[in-house]
């Protein structure tokens, strides 16, 4: 019997790449660049499924895949699909959530502290050779601990940064989501805000949700203006979440204290961006889930739900389960 062909646009460990190679014929893309997206578009045509990430595959692209059946995407998100159009071609789309939860509620509580602490700012202040006197008022930043978290998306991230914030630093908080949820209410203590109550009344304001059409742009000129001159935004969801030169003058008129950001409307983040001349701004490179385990983990459940699609069996994380008809 055939194998069938996968094409990866994503390099993987030896051991993942191995159990690959045993049930399906592959084809590495080794890098996206130009050369990498033309031997992209060569394979197409003959690829029963794809496995990758950071890579918008739209019509004109999956056109050349006539043969195509699913597609395992190493993330979370799945904003770099046109979901409509897979369901359509009844391609079975599947994406790795729960493995990078804890990676990025860290990664969000890393960006809570550096930024309310100004650690990245002082550390490089010694760094420079410019700790020369004891510090004063200053230099100083504010308390973590005790403080009200507010939780924009009470997913799966959502509720690993309320774990962290309520259990171990006391923070009362609060959220804002579709529809209120009552274990969580229950396992945090947490209370339900609309969004214009927790801007107003959260000390650390945290974006934990996906990009769709509905949150696209939904932190704004007006969101911004009902923060607090103490307040500190926090984004681990997606940069098209947020209107980031309203983020920028927030910044800088001071509206708000500061902003802790691993996303971006644009990535990379130009070297030229105003975000980077701010002092209280914490900017890190879309780390959320960057971690080995982490990041192996991802992989190790694309490769699932890749060979379950292509054998017939519905993979566990199937985003678009209309196609299913198994």
């Amino acid at each position: 019997m055939m194998k069938k062909q996968v094409v990866l646009y994503k390099k993987l460990s030896p051991a993942l790449m191995t159990r690959l190679h045993e049930r399906v014929e592959v084809t590495l893309i080794d890098s996206l660049d130009s050369a990498g997206l033309a031997q992209l578009r060569d394979a197409l045509p003959h690829a029963h499924g794809l496995l990758g990430a950071s890579l918008k595959l739209d019509a004109d692209l999956l056109d050349l895949a006539p043969n195509l059946e699913a597609i395992a995407s190493v993330s979370v998100g799945v904003d770099n699909y046109d979901i409509d159009y897979l369901t359509e071609r009844r391609i079975l789309l599947s994406n790795t959530p729960d493995v990078l939860t804890e990676t990025t509620a860290d990664t969000g509580f890393a960006l809570i502290l550096a930024t309310a602490r100004r650690v990245v700012e002082l550390a490089n202040m010694v760094r420079a050779g410019q700790w020369n006197r004891n510090i004063g008022p200053a230099q100083f930043g504010s308390d973590v601990h005790g403080k009200t978290l507010g939780i924009i998306g009470m997913g799966r991230i959502g509720e690993a940064l309320a774990q962290r914030g309520h259990f171990g630093f006391g923070m009362p908080v609060i959220y804002h989501s579709h529809s209120p949820k009552p274990a969580v209410e229950q396992r945090f203590s947490a209370q339900y805000r609309s969004l214009t109550e927790l801007l107003q009344q959260a000390d650390f304001i945290c974006l934990t949700l996906p990009l769709t059409a509905e949150t696209e742009g939904l932190i704004g000129v007006e969101q911004f203006a009902l923060m607090r001159p103490e307040s500190i935004f926090i984004n681990i969801s997606r940069g098209k979440v947020v209107d980031e030169a309203a983020l920028i003058e927030a910044l800088r008129a001071g509206q708000i204290r500061a902003a802790g950001l691993d996303v971006f409307e644009r990535e990379p983040l130009s070297p030229d961006s105003p975000l980077l001349q701010l002092n209280n701004v914490v900017a890190t490179p879309h780390i959320g889930s960057a971690t080995h385990e982490t990041r192996e983990a991802m992989a190790q459940c694309a490769v699932d739900n890749l060979l379950a699609a292509l054998a017939g069996e519905r993979p566990v994380n199937l985003v678009n389960p209309v196609v299913w008809k198994g």
